[in-house]
């Protein structure tokens, strides 16, 4: 079996939803472009957990529109994708064996962390999803990464699901005209895309060292699901930008994928 991806989205503004446009065309490029997983397993910014980690176990997933006063049609926005409940078991096996622990929750819903780019990348809700909750730590998001690493040899595409660029008190969402992005903004975003690029974790966790890094992150919690990708990074992957848009002034939207390289899996 080859060896599952991984992707790392900026998921955006819960209005993303509604909008789609080049984002939503880029997520639908990568996973017409790569064969359909067995499941997705997804890590969102918006359910983080000090641990033992929560992890989704229900056999039908239920979202929560974890958001207020944004437009009235994105609250009846539903996305029924099935459970997974072996994959379930599985990843809280891994995440035991790491010493991290894990729990199985059937109760929890998928939040707009997880939804939203899951309704670009499989429209239908056909595929089966497991939401596993995010470690509060740089360390512990790249420990949560390569805990579940194994899965991608098992036919399971790995999703964390954050912000690069992420401040909501800077953040413009509602101005009618294009707004370009701040300077502030591109100086982190292109010192993340340099070590993203190197594949550089140990760069990458010492993120609120970077440029402008108080502005741009000033709660961790939206780029450590970048530390999760990376830590779920094997020998030979390459990385793959797929949308690298600023929008909103400052709302990072750069999206990657880890792929094998063909060479690696020959």
């Amino acid at each position: 079996m080859t060896r599952a991806p991984v992707l790392f989205v900026s998921h955006g503004a819960p209005s993303l939803a509604l909008e789609g446009g080049a984002y939503a065309d880029a997520l639908a490029r990568f996973a017409a472009s790569v064969p359909r997983p067995r499941a997705v397993v997804i890590v969102s910014a918006h359910l983080g957990e000090p641990g033992p980690l929560g992890v989704t176990s229900a056999a039908r997933n239920r979202i929560i529109h974890d958001f207020s006063g944004f437009p009235e049609p994105l609250y009846a926005i539903r996305y029924p994708a099935p459970g997974a409940p072996d994959v379930a078991r599985r990843a809280a096996g891994l995440l035991d064996a790491a010493g991290i622990g894990a729990r199985l929750d059937p109760d929890r819903p998928l939040d707009h962390g997880a939804w939203v780019p899951l309704r670009f990348l499989f429209p239908s809700a056909d595929v089966p999803v497991v939401q596993v909750a995010l470690s509060p730590t740089a360390d512990g998001a790249r420990r949560l990464g390569a805990a579940l690493a194994p899965l991608r040899d098992e036919g399971v595409l790995l999703v964390a699901s954050g912000g690069l660029v992420h401040n909501l008190r800077r953040v413009r969402l509602w101005e009618a005209a294009p707004v370009p992005p701040d300077p502030w903004a591109v100086r982190f975003d292109a010192w993340c895309a340099e070590r993203i690029s190197a594949l550089d974790a140990a760069a990458l966790a010492r993120f609120h060292e970077a440029p402008d890094a108080a502005l741009a992150a000033p709660t961790p919690e939206h780029f450590l699901p970048v530390l999760v990708a990376l830590g779920a990074a094997r020998e030979g992957d390459r990385v793959e930008t797929l949308y690298d848009a600023i929008d909103h002034g400052n709302l990072g939207m750069r999206s990657f994928a880890l792929r094998p390289d063909a060479a690696e899996l020959v």
